[in-house]
């Protein structure tokens, strides 16, 4: 091709010397363009026909001058009011075909914040003429004008049978292909925030169209970040491209069908950029993996700067997307640890929410926020004192100072208690009851008839989870609480709901079914899935006789359930085993302690008067066969009824 390209470029200087002399200089200059013009096609497209298009091409970037600023643009630039804009129209200034844009432009900043001059403005005959000038040029205002322009007019609140707007979206629309891709976002983002007219819509359709098919135009991050953050939440196609464009895989365009891992744009990323990557896909609940193991790999390998609201942010992202990285979660908990003292308590609580939510109980940083609650204890609001409560709730944190800080609570929730909204009454003394903290008035006042009748009913999801906490409330008061005096729930209340049982068996649950229907040999030995009055389901139960011989269950009662099975009272020494499974979610990340929630049923289970033979799942896994795991449950049995006799 490069030997081609060279005997071409020789024939043609050759015949150009040759005929130079007897040429007049138009000639020369003619045939200088045709032979760069030749060169030009040979080099780009040898099989190209059509030499007189390429010329006006060369001719046309050869006259091209830079732009530079005028007199007018300057005046446009420092106008400080609408009126200096519309004096340019009648005095002795020429406004050439961008201005009439820029000007609108400008009175749409200087009018953001001043709506009941919009309508005084489009009113205005100048402003009219204005329109009027700009639709006469529509066809030669700059690319980027163009984007501005028609977010500058949906701003100024032009009407929807406007003409002038309606050139302006009709001139987008023909020019779409020729945009770029950022203009093409600017414009989407135009009509979805600033129109919700049918028209607009319809535009929005079209570029949301456009970006979903130009989506590899995009070449740095800042673009595709901005792009995410303003336009990524209209389609959920355009959000799919751009996920892929981070770190999903992509095809390499060769002979092998090959299929390679790639991270194109991640790695460019700085800390903002991944923050709003993060807040992003936060706000709309995407849980794209292969992204986040993306932003946490760079998260962690590079020695990144965060300041306190790039911690706080990443945090929250993280656990509204129950996203588990150990090495990332362990950098934001020592990095927070340094700042805690400069935290607001607000920021605390929105601290220690987000590592709640992350099951991560980083002993250390919860210890440092109960002592910012102990020191700004004056100063500390209701909100997010009960937000703090429920983070240690749900891990189960129980600080060292304990007696101190929930004496503040218990202090502050004193007298804020009954104006809370109902649920949140019930969720803070149900995390009172998980840390064993609950008194007798609070627990009162979520058991007592006038209160819980309004979830007795309820059949949203958040009506019955409210009352299953109810439930857990009335389990502390009995169990719990050998001095409380009432009220408590009705018998027709805890009486366990269909919704209790009817969930999805995980993979652990149906081979500890299988094993045990094996270990009991008959039905009439043992319970399976025993719905109890206090709100928690084990997964198995068994009557033991003195001698540890299986006793027919259903015979005698069974002061746990709700509505009585037996009417004999089991043998003296008889002792009633339940047995409970602790599945992966039921721990703390990285631990082997169960979370606040399980801590409690546990509890509950032994108060009621059972031995207890804990499943979890990570012993479960290391048995291999059948075999294994019956003697693994024998054993167990065996073990729980040794220590109880050792008591």
């Amino acid at each position: 091709m490069a030997a081609h390209l060279v005997k071409r470029c020789t024939c043609l200087l050759r015949e150009a010397a040759r005929q130079a002399p007897a040429m007049a200089p138009v000639g020369r200059l003619r045939l200088a363009r045709v032979a760069h013009k030749t060169l030009t096609s040979s080099a780009t497209s040898p099989i190209s026909h059509f030499p007189g298009s390429l010329v006006e091409l060369v001719e046309k970037k050869q006259a091209f001058t830079p732009y530079t600023e005028n007199h007018v643009d300057r005046l446009i630039k420092k106008a400080a009011r609408p009126e200096e804009l519309l004096e340019l129209l009648g005095g002795s200034h020429h406004l050439d075909n961008n201005h009439a844009a820029l000007v609108l432009i400008r009175l749409s900043h200087l009018l953001s914040e001043k709506p009941e001059d919009k309508a005084l403005l489009i009113q205005d005959a100048r402003f009219q003429q204005l329109l009027c000038l700009l639709n006469s040029q529509i066809n030669s205002v700059w690319h980027g004008s163009l984007s501005r322009l028609l977010r500058s007019l949906y701003a100024l609140g032009l009407p929807r049978t406007s003409k002038e707007l309606q050139s302006v979206e009709q001139e987008v629309r023909w020019r779409m292909r020729k945009l770029k891709y950022k203009h093409l976002a600017f414009l989407a983002d135009s009509c979805a925030t600033l129109s919700q007219e049918q028209h607009s819509q319809e535009l929005l359709t079209e570029l949301l169209m456009h970006l979903e098919r130009r989506w590899t135009e995009i070449e740095d991050g800042h673009t595709l970040v901005t792009i995410m953050m303003k336009v990524g939440h209209l389609s959920e196609p355009l959000m799919n491209r751009l996920e892929d464009k981070h770190s999903l895989e992509k095809r390499a365009w060769q002979a092998a069908p090959k299929v390679t891992q790639c991270l194109e744009l991640v790695e460019q990323f700085g800390p903002d950029e991944l923050r709003k990557v993060l807040v992003t896909l936060a706000a709309q609940s995407r849980r794209s993996v292969p992204l986040l193991r993306a932003i946490s790999y760079h998260l962690v390998q590079k020695p990144f700067s965060l300041t306190k609201s790039v911690l706080l942010d990443l945090a929250y992202a993280y656990g509204k997307l129950g996203f588990h990285q150990t090495q990332v979660s362990q950098r934001l908990a020592a990095d927070l640890l340094s700042l805690t003292p400069s935290l607001t308590s607000g920021e605390v609580a929105r601290c220690a929410k987000s590592f709640a939510l992350l099951k991560w109980l980083n002993l250390p940083l919860y210890e440092a926020f109960a002592q910012h609650v102990l020191n700004r204890a004056q100063d500390i609001t209701v909100p997010h004192l009960c937000s703090i409560l429920l983070a240690f709730a749900r891990l189960n944190f129980h600080p060292d100072q304990e007696d101190e800080f929930f004496s503040l609570v218990h202090e502050k929730l004193g007298s804020e208690l009954p104006g809370l909204e109902p649920a949140l009454q019930v969720d803070l003394v149900w995390a009172l009851c998980v840390l064993q903290q609950a008194r007798e008035a609070e627990l009162q006042a979520v058991l007592h008839p006038e209160f819980h009748i309004q979830f007795l009913g309820g059949k949203s999801q958040k009506d019955q989870n409210t009352f299953q906490k109810l439930l857990h409330i009335n389990a502390t008061a009995m169990l719990e609480h050998p001095d409380y005096s009432g009220p408590l729930l009705p018998a027709s209340a805890v009486a366990p709901r269909p919704s209790a049982l009817d969930r999805k068996v995980t993979p652990l649950q149906k081979e500890l079914q299988e094993t045990l229907k094996g270990l009991l040999g008959s039905a009439d030995r043992g319970s399976l899935e025993v719905a109890t009055q206090y709100g928690w389901v084990l997964d198995a139960e068994v009557l033991l006789d003195s001698d540890g011989q299986f006793l027919p269950v259903r015979d005698f009662v069974a002061p746990h359930l709700a509505q009585p099975t037996g009417s004999q009272p089991p043998p003296a020494g008889a002792k009633r085993v339940a047995f409970l499974r602790w599945e992966f979610p039921n721990f703390s990340t990285r631990s082997k302690d169960l979370l606040g929630r399980f801590v409690l049923a546990r509890r509950h289970i032994l108060a009621a008067g059972f031995l207890i033979v804990d499943v979890p799942f990570y012993e479960w896994l290391e048995l291999k066969s059948e075999w294994q795991k019956g003697a693994y449950l024998k054993d167990k049995m065996r073990k729980a009824v040794a220590e109880e006799l050792a008591k």
